[in-house]
C-alpha cells in the first residue's frame, strides 16, 4: 500500500522527515483482515489497559528509530530492550 504512494509522501524530498500513520483494520467472522482506512493523524489516547501499555512503548520505539539516529538522546529508556518494529521495506 505505501509503495504505491511513496513518491507523494515526501514530494520535496526533505531529509530527516518522518510521519506516524494509524491503520484501522477489521477482522471478519472468517478471520480475514481488512484494511479500513489509514490516518495521518492517528488517535494517541489510552482508552483501555492494552493501549496504556502498548502506546508508550510504541512511541518510544518510534523515537528511537526516527529521532535518536539524528540526535543522540540525553536519557535512554530501557537500553536493553529491542524495539518491536519490523522493517518491511527499505529503499536505498
Amino acid at each position: 500500500m505505501f509503495l504505491s504512494v511513496r513518491k507523494s509522501l515526501n514530494p520535496s524530498e526533505r531529509e530527516g522527515t518522518f510521519e506516524l500513520f494509524g491503520l484501522d483494520f477489521l477482522i471478519d467472522e472468517d478471520f480475514r483482515v481488512w484494511l479500513i482506512e489509514v490516518n495521518t493523524n492517528p488517535y494517541l489516547g489510552m482508552p483501555n489497559k492494552y493501549m496504556k501499555e502498548m502506546l508508550p512503548r510504541m512511541l518510544n520505539d518510534w523515537m528511537k528509530m526516527c529521532v535518536d539516529t539524528i540526535y543522540e538522546p540525553k536519557v535512554i529508556i530501557d537500553p536493553d530492550r529491542e524495539n518491536d518494529f519490523v522493517c518491511l521495506y527499505r529503499e536505498e
